[in-house]
């Protein structure tokens, strides 16, 4: 079979650690990016070919993935390519632990040492990131970024487009309410009903 060309949009710090997990992966012949900044010309010797006002053309017959962090700007993106007849591909780094019977929605990246165990389902455009650990029947909404070092135990529920900070803990069993941010180191004790910023120990709304 031969393998396509990757195109990833995004060529800041995350799009440059996605095309670290893309070529370990060893599934496209070339990748490449595309940028809205004209002053970058490759990131981590992969061109950047254009801008995504030429989207459509540049996609054309490749396979595609967003790497931004914003979720929102992520999910935009992403729809935009849908539009297009184009699904993302999923990213996964070979030193992640998937149990067998996770589900990984489309154009979700799972980083290095991350650990995700059985029952889990991660919604689409979801960036699962470095050393990051979600247990057993959790379940992970659209658009969601789990930062570097994140443990989310057992039988949680995150909504879509939430943020989880660096080395925040959420114990079993709790919800996290759509488009929460929960601030990094936190600790999230009860659940989070209503949207907004938690940080502390344990996690508190801001006001």
């Amino acid at each position: 079979m031969t393998k396509k060309r990757l195109v990833i949009i995004g060529a800041g710090g995350h799009g440059r650690v996605c095309s670290d997990v893309a070529s370990k992966m060893d599934l496209w012949q070339e990748i490449v990016f595309v940028d809205d900044n004209p002053g970058i010309d490759s990131v981590n010797g992969f061109p950047v070919i254009g801008a995504t006002a030429e989207l459509e053309e540049l996609v054309s017959g490749a396979d595609t993935f967003v790497a931004i962090g914003n979720n929102l700007v992520r999910r935009s993106l992403q729809s935009r390519l849908e539009e297009l007849g184009k699904d993302c591909v999923k990213l996964v780094h070979p030193s992640a632990v998937i149990a067998r019977n996770v589900h990984v929605d489309q154009g979700t990246v799972v980083m290095a040492g991350v650990i995700v165990n059985p029952g889990t389902r991660i919604g689409k455009g979801c960036i699962i990131n470095t050393g990051a650990t979600v247990d057993h029947d959790c379940t992970i909404g659209e658009f969601v970024h789990i930062s570097p070092g994140v443990h989310v135990a057992g039988n949680v529920a995150i909504g879509p487009n939430v943020w989880l900070g660096i080395g925040c803990i959420v114990i079993n069993g709790l919800n996290i309410s759509d488009n929460s941010i929960i601030g990094a180191g936190s600790v999230v004790l009860r659940d989070v009903t209503e949207q907004g910023t938690y940080v502390g120990v344990p996690a508190r709304k801001l006001k």
